[in-house]
């Protein structure tokens, strides 16, 4: 891996993760783009950019962190249920080797699928939220403004948005763009949605982090990857993951703001373009 490739994957990690288009999926797609065909050196590469990102919502949401261990702890208990269904997935995930199958030969087509699947969801959320919004501005009732669309955080909200970040395993699928959608869906208020969408991400980002950092040292692909990278591999992990951060920081910002205006559709376009270009690039490109 080179160090301007270290740079692209860190930036492209720091703002996909965040915003609802994917950063397993656009990782893979770059991946494939720059030709890196060493599995274990992009495996321990991205697992370091996933850190570079927790940096970025622990820099952003530390309070509310800190919240989450102070009494009744009911935040703290939603995100363990929350947590649960993507746990679970991911350890299907890892026994079946489905990794090879969905980053294997027909990656570009599932690439492609997946994208195309959470444009679609990012489009129909908006397309909820503004109807939404229409019948609130037309009934003017204070029972309906307390009703569907402004629920806190509880078991109604927090199932969907567990069982959509375990479904977001799937490179393509957002995690962020699926549990917001989920969530705003299941009729929880905006704000919470995405506090708690980012929040997430904490358990899930570690839980991976220590099982791929475990299995790759006890399989040695660890340590043949720096062997065969060198100092200029270093370079690439230390840069890849300061840029992930920062990008990432920036992306939580910017996404916040898209949250309360539910402003989707522009997601939703660049999500088909880029489903079609990988589909296209499966078969001129990256098989070739």
């Amino acid at each position: 891996m080179k160090i301007w490739q270290a740079v692209i994957l860190g930036l492209v990690q720091g703002l996909t993760e965040f915003l609802p288009v994917s950063s397993s999926g656009h990782i893979a797609f770059f991946q494939g783009v720059f030709g890196i065909n060493d599995a274990d050196i992009a495996l321990f590469f991205t697992i370091i950019l996933h850190l570079g990102t927790l940096v970025a919502v622990c820099a952003v949401f530390w309070k509310d962190i800190i919240a989450l261990f102070k009494k009744p702890f009911h935040t703290l208990g939603y995100l363990i249920i929350a947590t649960i269904p993507a746990g679970i997935t991911g350890l299907l995930f890892e026994l079946l080797h489905l990794d090879d199958v969905f980053f294997g030969e027909y990656m570009g087509i599932f690439l492609g699928i997946f994208f195309l699947i959470t444009a679609s969801l990012l489009f129909v959320t908006e397309m909820i939220v503004k109807r939404r919004e229409k019948v609130l501005l037309l009934a003017n009732d204070t029972t309906v403004k307390c009703g569907k669309g402004n629920l806190p955080l509880c078991f109604k909200t927090v199932i969907p948005m567990g069982a959509a970040q375990a479904f977001a395993v799937l490179p393509g699928i957002s995690r962020s763009g699926s549990t917001i959608c989920a969530g705003t869906i299941a009729g929880c208020n905006s704000e919470q949605v995405s506090k708690f969408s980012f929040i997430m991400s904490i358990p899930v980002i570690l839980g991976s982090f220590f099982v791929e950092l475990i299995m790759g040292l006890k399989n040695h692909e660890i340590q043949n990857s720096f062997a065969a990278g060198g100092a200029e591999l270093g370079v690439s992990v230390a840069l890849g993951f300061i840029i992930s951060a920062v990008a990432g920081f920036f992306a939580i910002k910017l996404m916040l703001k898209v949250i309360k205006k539910a402003n989707y559709k522009w997601f939703s376009c660049y999500l088909v373009l880029i489903a079609i270009t990988s589909i296209v690039l499966h078969f001129t490109y990256f098989n070739v």
